[in-house]
């Protein structure tokens, strides 16, 4: 009979997979002995694996590249980075070794790209493309970038009023790009995005306020879809009308050369995952090519901005399961020892799916459970898992403790959770681990963040910290084990 983990997911999907693969029946990632890291760190735990960022980056590069080349395309491509998926150094230090560009969001952005700039990680060649809504901060900001050389700053107009505001700042000539407020998709609640300006003002828009100002290049088009890059009618739709105003423009304006086409990839969310990449990009380059030929328009330098699909593949959370509770006849409550909304805070804000998957006892029998976390939220659980709303894992068991991972979590979870700060219910951030490899393939780990305690916490809520009694005090707030 097989009724074992194992038997199941050899069932449901295919596996092993790149990634994922057993070894002496526990889960290993990019050939990293996961349960190794639980006896060194305890749990709960994250972590970042580092070269996963280095391996999306050239992946992409080389399906638009091979597309390009495979159709002759004249315009060159070039990959940004989006800052709002995760601000890490580490991170940055990581995709900045790949050659590429940076995309920002708001006014600190600027005060880490010149941090990165001092360090030599980033130099006037690179690009950086401002996003956003702008205020007088993030003005003054890119104001000062460009006031200091950085000739390859291009801004991301959003609004009427942003303009002047960076021409009254800046003392130079300057790039600038134009935001699409493209159309939402027919189940959004409202029917065009809040950002940039409307399909049909941008050419009036350049006429009057770019065309005659000697300080002023107009270098990009923006393009941004809210759902990413998808192979739908929507997606194909929204792009030939955002090329359609690259037309228009460019027959009037000269300087006009780049179409970013902002959006990003998809990442696996489950071993079920399937998406044609490199198909979905030699369509993109084949669409815009045609389009601009029959328009007897130069085919422009492809942008693109990936934040998720740059980052997210390279993190994952680790816990362990400490309680079952029995609440009805079909339903068994396995609870973690963390908090679903403080650790992946898009699992229940968004329902966003993770790859979840037993880090030990693959071979033991399975049940249907849901996932529990520990705040007094009726909202902290997990069940969206691809077997139809239900999770399935190894059987509980008090005397063999199971425990489970989170994988692709590594963009935008800790933004969104207030890294090192204060928690739901005071549930302590996890520690958080960073693995690397040297150039022999050998694998290095080091402690980023130590887990929080209820000194850090009591020193955010503004009480005094009897320092007495620290060492006898440095425990978690709801005593969250730290150990296997």
């Amino acid at each position: 009979m097989k009724n074992k983990y194992i038997d199941l997911v050899n069932q449901t999907f295919d596996f092993p997979q790149e990634e994922f693969h057993l070894k002496d029946n526990n889960l290993q990632f990019h050939g990293i002995d996961i349960m190794e890291l639980i006896n060194n760190y305890g749990s709960p735990l994250k972590f970042t694996y580092l070269p996963q960022i280095s391996n999306n980056i050239q992946k992409a590069k080389k399906w638009f590249t091979d597309a390009m080349h495979q159709l002759n395309y004249k315009g060159k491509y070039h990959y940004c980075y989006c800052t709002k998926s995760s601000h890490f150094k580490y991170v940055m230090d990581e995709a900045l070794q790949n050659d590429i560009h940076i995309e920002t969001s708001s006014a600190y952005d600027i005060d880490i790209i010149e941090a990165l700039k001092k360090e030599g990680k980033i130099t006037n060649e690179n690009y950086i493309l401002c996003n956003g809504f702008k205020r007088e901060l993030y003005i003054s900001n890119i104001a000062r970038l460009v006031n200091n050389g950085h000739h390859n700053c291009i801004s991301i107009i959003d609004n009427y009023e942003e303009l002047s505001l960076l021409t009254n700042a800046i003392d130079k000539v300057f790039k600038v790009g134009i935001r699409i407020a493209s159309e939402e998709e027919p189940k959004f609640e409202f029917y065009t995005s809040r950002l940039g300006i409307g399909y049909k003002n941008i050419v009036q828009f350049y006429n009057d306020r770019i065309k005659n100002d000697p300080h002023v290049e107009l270098k990009m088009l923006h393009f941004f879809i809210n759902t990413g890059i998808r192979d739908t009618a929507y997606y194909w739709n929204e792009l030939l009308k955002c090329l359609r105003v690259y037309i228009n423009l460019k027959k009037i304006c000269p300087t006009l050369d780049s179409l970013n086409i902002g959006g990003g990839f998809p990442i696996k969310n489950s071993l079920a995952f399937e998406f044609d990449y490199q198909y979905l990009v030699e369509e993109i380059i084949t669409q815009i090519q045609t389009t601009c030929q029959e328009a007897n328009v130069p085919a422009p330098d492809i942008f693109t901005e990936f934040g998720s699909f740059t980052v997210g593949e390279s993190g994952g959370v680790i816990y362990k399961v400490l309680y079952q509770k029995q609440q009805n006849d079909r339903e068994k409550w396995n609870m973690i020892n963390s908090s679903f909304i403080t650790t992946l805070p898009d699992s229940w804000a968004i329902n966003k799916r993770f790859v979840m998957l037993p880090i030990n006892r693959w071979h033991d029998v399975y049940e249907r459970v849901l996932l529990g976390g520990l705040t007094c939220d009726s909202d902290d659980y997990y069940n969206s898992e691809q077997h139809i709303n239900a999770v399935y894992l190894p059987k509980f068991n008090p005397e063999n403790p199971l425990y489970i991972g989170f994988f692709n979590t590594g963009a935008y979870q800790e933004n969104i959770g207030g890294y090192g700060g204060l928690q739901h219910c005071l549930i302590p951030a996890p520690k958080h681990i960073i693995i690397d490899k040297d150039n022999q393939g050998k694998i290095h780990t080091h402690l980023h963040q130590d887990q929080q305690t209820n000194k850090d916490f009591l020193k955010i809520l503004g009480y005094a910290v009897d320092h007495k009694n620290e060492v006898e005090n440095e425990t978690t707030l709801n005593t969250i084990p730290t150990s296997n």
